[in-house]
């Protein structure tokens, strides 16, 4: 399921500066190009199974099925994959085209980390060089991913304009991509940005979903709810691919509800008030934009889920109401993910943890015998500099205190 000419309703395009658009024509003809080619498909499966290691297990939450009394839940355990989210599956695919058209670097922009560690890794396998552009914000509270990110060879460069997140991280990365076009290949890590990105990112993370398709039939079993987490939405895509010409299953995207519904205390663009169309980084959608036109501040506990926009094909999902969406406030994702991993021996990232938190409700709603599957999208080892000052203060502060005085 492409876009049409760019587009998925009244949203997508292509809305570049004209020094750029060669490059992504360019791009555009490669990525199709290099679908119908055998080798690159069967270059592309065999990293698949042996960098990243697909497929990832579906696993049947039974206990907390047991627990909730209603649906029975599976966890579509993503955060297994190589890195510890679905990221690297766009990663490797969009690295791999670059060296298929010969490009000589590689840039990317990150939120949590998970993408650009993921790009990091793909492009030390595949022996590309790398710069990674981040918020600095995003630099403090995801350590581990950046000190993983530089292991694997990539610079990372923080982003102090803006709000100094992932949207001023995009803008740095499009200014690099404009100077250096003609041998660097911008690996955008969301279903968004100008097309073709939407399509490519959707193609490559539909391994996910095609998946969950198979593992259930394993089961015997057809789901009726799917629910994942939305930032940008490359998780939600990949994972929904398979069901979005269906009228079934019922497919949930939940959103960042952050501190709560006022304006720049949340990231939620589809489920509630403050949203409106615009054109941003490079494609028309729905944005969090203040009255005159800018783009507005957001929050989330989650930094891959603080992004102002979403991706246009979720966008035109969620107005034709195939897509419902729902939002999960900081608090709560925090309550799921407490939740699964004690029931369950499974941490969520916190992003993963929002769409947790709207399954826990779904499959409380839902008889037995219905079933319900949730894309853990992620694992939560990077948010521990996040969630360890929230759930033990003291010992981490301890800890802290103790590997500063090692330190000095």
């Amino acid at each position: 399921m492409n876009s049409d000419k760019g587009y998925f309703g009244p949203y997508g395009g292509r809305y570049v500066p004209e020094v750029l658009l060669r490059a992504i024509e360019e791009i555009e003809a490669a990525f199709y190009e290099a679908l119908g080619d055998q080798a690159f498909q069967q270059e592309l499966a065999r990293l698949r199974h042996e960098f990243i290691g697909r497929p990832t297990p579906l696993l049947y939450a039974e206990h907390t099925s047991k627990l909730l009394g209603g649906a029975d839940l599976f966890i579509k355990m993503e955060g297994l994959a190589h890195t510890g989210a679905h990221k690297i599956n766009n990663a490797i695919g969009q690295a791999l085209l670059a060296k298929r058209m010969g490009k000589k670097r590689i840039i990317a922009e990150t939120g949590a980390g998970q993408h650009g560690l993921a790009t990091a890794a793909a492009c030390a396998k595949l022996g590309l060089p790398c710069t990674v552009y981040m918020g600095a914000v995003d630099v403090d509270r995801q350590q581990p991913n950046v000190a993983t990110m530089e292991l694997f060879g990539a610079q990372v460069v923080p982003v102090h304009s803006g709000s100094r997140t992932l949207k001023d991280a995009i803008n740095e990365a499009f200014r690099d991509w404009a100077a250096s076009f003609e041998d660097t290949f911008y690996i955008i890590g969301s279903a968004l940005g100008p097309a073709p990105y939407p399509d490519m990112v959707r193609t490559f993370q539909s391994v996910v979903g095609r998946e969950v398709q198979q593992q259930l039939a394993e089961f015997g079993r057809e789901p009726d709810a799917l629910v994942a987490c939305v930032g940008g939405g490359s998780n939600a895509i990949g994972f929904f691919e398979p069901y979005l010409d269906q009228e079934t299953p019922r497919l949930v995207g939940v959103e960042a509800g952050g501190r709560g519904p006022e304006a720049g205390n949340h990231a939620a663009r589809m489920s509630g008030e403050g949203a409106r169309t615009g054109i941003v980084h490079g494609y028309k959608s729905r944005f969090l934009l203040t009255e005159d036109g800018q783009v507005g501040q957001t929050h989330s506990i989650s930094a891959g889920l603080d992004y102002p926009g979403i991706g246009p094909q979720l966008a035109a999902l969620g107005r034709s109401g195939r897509l419902e969406f729902r939002r999960a406030t900081d608090r709560e994702a925090l309550e799921a993910l407490q939740f699964f991993a004690r029931n369950e021996g499974v941490v969520f990232a916190l992003e993963s943890a929002h769409a947790g938190a709207a399954a826990i409700n779904l499959v409380r709603s839902l008889p037995k015998g219905k079933t319900v599957v949730v894309n853990m999208s992620g694992r939560g080892d990077k948010d521990l500099f996040i969630t360890a000052p929230l759930l033990r203060p003291r010992e981490w502060k301890a800890f802290l205190q103790r590997e500063l005085e090692v330190l000095q």
